[in-house]
């Protein structure tokens, strides 16, 4: 009798926490559909009185969201390709090839990560500056172009992979290009979908660095597009939500998409020695 009472109370906790953590998102959502000024009286209601899509359609169509959107859009995609491709190469050569100072290397990354990336704004723009990548998605993109995270995480992976399986390929007469493609490549793929989501993620919801880089309005992303927004429509309440459902959506739809391979593939990255 004990064992089902402590497991309705486990559940029963857990679906609180849930509900408590989903809260915010909701009330979110809620506001967005609200009409203007809705959401300031008192009490504030919790559900709109009449939905409405209109702030989200003003955000579209006259706030300049919709380009931002595309923009924010593009630049996670080729972040992901870009930062998937590098970390997995990174970590596989960590992990499986020979060259001196290799072990002395990935002990400096991983002492790298305790510096904050804030740190390395300013050398980071500088060298752009030089290169001329400044105001271009070439220079946001440089940033993302690999990750110590994800080079320690494939790493991780890669080393519980069987040498004898890498060399009998080697052996087989598959040069080093074939056995990352057809031998280690499939083997790697829900670490794959946990790269390239840490990747999407982080692209998506950088503000800092394209704030930095780019000085073109057209050039927008969308975190930075909706702070401009804040600082004319601060008293809108209700179209800032609308702004902020357009940022959170499409990420959460992805994450809730793939979140069975994504806590696969951190789990066989975290447990590999």
């Amino acid at each position: 009798m004990k064992r089902p009472l402590a497991t309705v109370a486990v559940n029963g906790a857990l679906l609180g926490l849930a509900l408590l953590s989903v809260a915010p998102l909701a009330w979110m959502l809620s506001m967005s559909l609200m009409s203007a000024g809705e959401a300031s009286t008192y009490p504030p209601p919790l559900v709109p009185a009449h939905p409405t899509l209109a702030h989200f359609r003003q955000l579209l169509s006259a706030g300049g969201i919709g380009r931002a959107f595309a923009n924010s859009l593009g630049l996670a995609l080729a972040a992901t390709i870009v930062s998937t491709l590098f970390n997995t190469l990174a970590g596989y050569a960590f992990a499986k090839l020979r060259f001196a100072g290799r072990d002395r290397l990935f002990a400096l990354l991983i002492a790298a990560l305790v510096i904050p990336g804030q740190v390395a704004v300013l050398p980071l723009f500088l060298m752009l500056k030089g290169m001329g990548l400044v105001n271009t998605y070439a220079g946001v993109l440089v940033p993302a172009m690999a990750g110590i995270f994800g080079i320690f995480l494939v790493r991780q992976y890669v080393r519980g992979i069987p040498d004898e399986l890498i060399e009998a390929a080697r052996l087989d007469g598959a040069g080093e290009w074939r056995v990352f493609a057809f031998v280690v490549l499939p083997l790697l793929r829900p670490l794959l979908v946990t790269l390239a989501l840490f990747a999407f993620l982080g692209s998506w919801n950088d503000f800092m660095w394209p704030l930095v880089v780019l000085t073109d309005g057209d050039l927008q992303t969308l975190p930075v597009a909706l702070a401009s927004l804040s600082r004319e429509h601060v008293q809108d309440s209700e179209l800032m939500m609308a702004g902020a459902v357009i940022t959170v959506l499409p990420v959460l739809l992805l994450f809730l998409a793939l979140q069975r391979h994504y806590l696969q593939g951190l789990m066989m990255g975290g447990v590999k020695q």
